[in-house]
Formats: C-alpha cells, sequence, structure tokens
C-alpha cells in the first residue's frame, strides 16, 4: 500500500513503502512471471514518482504563495576614514525598512538587510556583491556607498540583472543616458551639486574661474568631480584649464600636507576651494590650511558627510559650505523628516537624525512604496517595474519625485548648508557674496 500525506505546511511523507509488490503471483508459468513481476514494479514506481513529482510541484507553488522575507543587500564601508558614511546609510535603511515590519511587512512579507563592509575599496566590493547576489540570493541592492565601489557595482548588477538602488553617490557611472535598467538612483548627481556651488560662486559672489581650486580625492569619486567642476567652469567662461590650481590625496588615507603645500606655493593664492573627499581627510586639509593662515572659502558635495566633518573640525573659524541632497534632519515641519525622528527614537532613542542616514531613510521608504505595489511574490525584474511605475509621487519630501523607465533618479534637488557652531545649517545662496569676502558666516 501506498500512503502519501498532504497536510500542515506545504510537504510530502510517504509513510510505506510497497516492497510487497514484488511478491505479486503471476499466473503465467516459466521466464514471462520474472518479467510480468518486473513490469508491475515499474509501473507501481512510475505512479509513485509522478505522484511525488506532483505533490513537489503543488508544494513548491504553495510556498511562493505564502508570506516570506524580502531580503536586500548592501555593501558599504563600515571601517575605515570614511566609516560614518556606511554606518549612517545602514542605520536609515535599517529605520526606514524597521516602520515598514512594525506595519505588518509589505504584503505580508517582512523586510531584512544583509550588509557586508568593502572598506571603501573596489577590490572588496566584487565579492561581497556576488556573495549577497549569488549566495544569499538578495531580492535588491541598496545604499552601497561611494563613486570607485560603483565601478564595480554597476557592471555586476547589468549582468546579473538585479537593482542597485539608491547608492550614496553622485556619480556620472551610476546616470547613464539612457539609464541602465538596472540602476536606480533617489539623489541629486555631482553634476547638479557642483553646478550649484559655481553659479553662486561666480554669479553672486563674483570670482571669476581662475580663483577657484579643487581639491579631490585621488580616484574615481575625484576624478568625476573635478571633470565636472571643469565642465561648469568652462560654462561660465574659462579658457585655460591649467589655470586651476588642482591638488589631491590617496584614497582611504589622510595624507593632504602636499595638497596644502601646492596651495601655499600657488602663484596665484584662489579665494576658493571646491572640495571632493571624506570627512576625514577634508577635515585635516582645512584645518592645515588655517593653520597656515589661507583664508579660503571650503565648499563640499554631500558624500563628505555633514555630521562627521563637523565632528572632525571641532571648534574652528573656518567658513565651510556643503551642499547636501535632503533637507535638514532638524526640520520637523517636513513630514518625512518628522516621521524619520520618530521612527529612529524606536530604533535608537539617543540618536539625532543627520544627513546620511535621512538619506537611507528615504531610499527604503521609496522602495518599500514601490514592492507594495507588486502582485504577487516580488521578483528582481518585478521591483525594477514597480519603481519605474511609480510616476510622480510625494513621501512628504515637501516635493513631487519622479521616476519612469526614462528617468532613473527621482530628486533632483540640492540643498546648500553652512556650518554654524558645530553643525551644518540651511543658508541661502545669496549671502555667499559676503563669506566670500571673508566675512564670518551670520
Amino acid at each position: 500500500m501506498i500512503i502519501i500525506y498532504f497536510g500542515g505546511p506545504p510537504s510530502l511523507q510517504i509513510l510505506s513503502y510497497p516492497f510487497h509488490l514484488a511478491q505479486i503471483p503471476c499466473p503465467a508459468p516459466g521466464p514471462h512471471k520474472a518479467a510480468w513481476r518486473l513490469h508491475g514494479l515499474t509501473s507501481a514506481l512510475t505512479i509513485l514518482f509522478l505522484l511525488l513529482a506532483l505533490a513537489s510541484r503543488e508544494a513548491k507553488a504553495a510556498e511562493a504563495d505564502s508570506p516570506g522575507e524580502i531580503v536586500l543587500g548592501m555593501s558599504t564601508v563600515l571601517t575605515g576614514n570614511a566609516g560614518n558614511l556606511g554606518k549612517d546609510m545602514q542605520r536609515g535603511i535599517l529605520t526606514g525598512l524597521e516602520r515598514a515590519n512594525r506595519n505588518g511587512g509589505v504584503n505580508g512579507r517582512k523586510l531584512r538587510l544583509i550588509t557586508l563592509d568593502d572598506g571603501f575599496e573596489p577590490t572588496r566590493t566584487g565579492p561581497n556583491m556576488r556573495q549577497l547576489i549569488e549566495k544569499d540570493h538578495v531580492l535588491a541592492i541598496i545604499g552601497n556607498v561611494g563613486t570607485p565601489t560603483a565601478t564595480v557595482s554597476v557592471p555586476l548588477v547589468n549582468e546579473q540583472k538585479i537593482l542597485l538602488f539608491a547608492p550614496f553617490s553622485g556619480g556620472p557611472i551610476l546616470r547613464n543616458d539612457p539609464p541602465d535598467r538596472y540602476v536606480i538612483n533617489f539623489r541629486a548627481g555631482y553634476a547638479e551639486e557642483t553646478a550649484a556651488m559655481l553659479d553662486a560662486l561666480i554669479n553672486l559672489a563674483g570670482l571669476r574661474p581662475e580663483e577657484i581650486a579643487f581639491f579631490t580625492q585621488r580616484d574615481s569619486y575625484g576624478d568625476a568631480g573635478f571633470t565636472l567642476g571643469m565642465a561648469a567652469l568652462q560654462r561660465h567662461g574659462l579658457r585655460d584649464p591649467k589655470s586651476v590650481l588642482h591638488v589631491g590625496y590617496e584614497r582611504n588615507t589622510l595624507a593632504v600636507e602636499n595638497a596644502v603645500a601646492d596651495l601655499i606655493l600657488a602663484e596665484k593664492l584662489p579665494r576658493a576651494v571646491v572640495m571632493f573627499g571624506t570627512y576625514a581627510a577634508c577635515a585635516k586639509f582645512i584645518k592645515l590650511c588655517r593653520d597656515s593662515d589661507l583664508s579660503l572659502l571650503f565648499l563640499n558635495v554631500s558624500f563628505v558627510g555633514s555630521s562627521s566633518l563637523a565632528e572632525a573640525l571641532g571648534k574652528t573659524d573656518a567658513r565651510v559650505i556643503v551642499t547636501q541632497v535632503v533637507p535638514d534632519p532638524s526640520d520637523d515641519s517636513i513630514p518625512i523628516v518628522r516621521e524619520y525622528q520618530d521612527d529612529l527614537k524606536d530604533i535608537d532613542w539617543s540618536a539625532s537624525a543627520g544627513f546620511g542616514d535621512l538619506e537611507g531613510y528615504i531610499a527604503a521608504r521609496i522602495l518599500t512604496l514601490a514592492v507594495q505595489n507588486i502582485e504577487g511574490p516580488p521578483t528582481r525584474e518585478a521591483v525594477i517595474d514597480a519603481l519605474e511605475g511609480l510616476g510622480n509621487f510625494d513621501i512628504g519630501l515637501g516635493e513631487t519625485l519622479y521616476l519612469s523607465r526614462t528617468e532613473h533618479q527621482a530628486s533632483h534637488r540640492v540643498w546648500p548648508t553652512i556650518l554654524r557652531g558645530d553643525r551644518f545649517e540651511p543658508f541661502q545662496w545669496s549671502e555667499i557674496a559676503a563669506l566670500s569676502k571673508g566675512e564670518a558666516p551670520p
């Protein structure tokens, strides 16, 4: 007898096996008897295997239709001189996912994040990405940090056909035109941040292109920033690129002394320096410049990590501007900022919101908004279709965001901030004229 049990969770149990079929009597004499027995056993086994296959298929179908986990991956920097950048993004993303989980998950499925440390080194990003994609089988990658690491992750996600969503970078490699199907951004790009700075310096403060220098990290991040900056200066009439001073330092080091020396020895001292580096290196550069009585206006893009930069600088009279891609995280008049402040208290009551973690939180909120629109089990292709299908949408940022098949960057807004005391606060570009003349920030 064969007894097959279907019940409870998708499963199949064989309670007894028909060994006795081999003993079925055969009325035919002679050598046909053994053949008949074998035929009977083969038929019974065929029926058994068909039933097993049917049960397995039904079990898999039931498993696919039942609520489970949505697992996301993140390869980021958690250690070294840029470690706070990854930790901030991770904290914001986890806070956004936890908000969804407290409300029952997304369509009944809880969300989980697997984070691997790449130390801001591209050589470690590749193995991390393959681990997440091929072994951990994540639905999507979210919040990776850096342009140098993106040079590895972008080709991989295109090859593996998996989403890279809202990386913490404004690099051009993440913003191809037409866009890569598997790369979708939230934030404004470095081209937009740099253009905002240089437009203000030239149009409002009256600086000439030759009076603006660049301090950059020597890798694809710094190279992208310098290239975008030079393009913007040329739009403002720069004729001789060699007239623009360009100094730099090596990634994951604090070796900025030569960059400061190059400034000191410059034939003509610039009035402003645009910076593309991480918080520890930029803080040391600014401090050494002030120690050398260099009275410059320092401007940096959002990637620097404002909170960490302010902490690393400590008390200073330096005039420091940072462009941001999210609003002031202390402005609770903005709905999503207020929600983040409340949700963050549920994760860590002593923590305060910052620009980097607010960006991670917004990324998580956008992704969960899209995934909840997927009918049936979420797949890697379905999540991209869902994001592209958002069109115009509002998550409480104070302005409408937009994603489509041809637009893979949701926001193009840049918010200027200035260092006042121990934190960066909003300011108006109209104030830059006074700052450029050496006046302290109001």
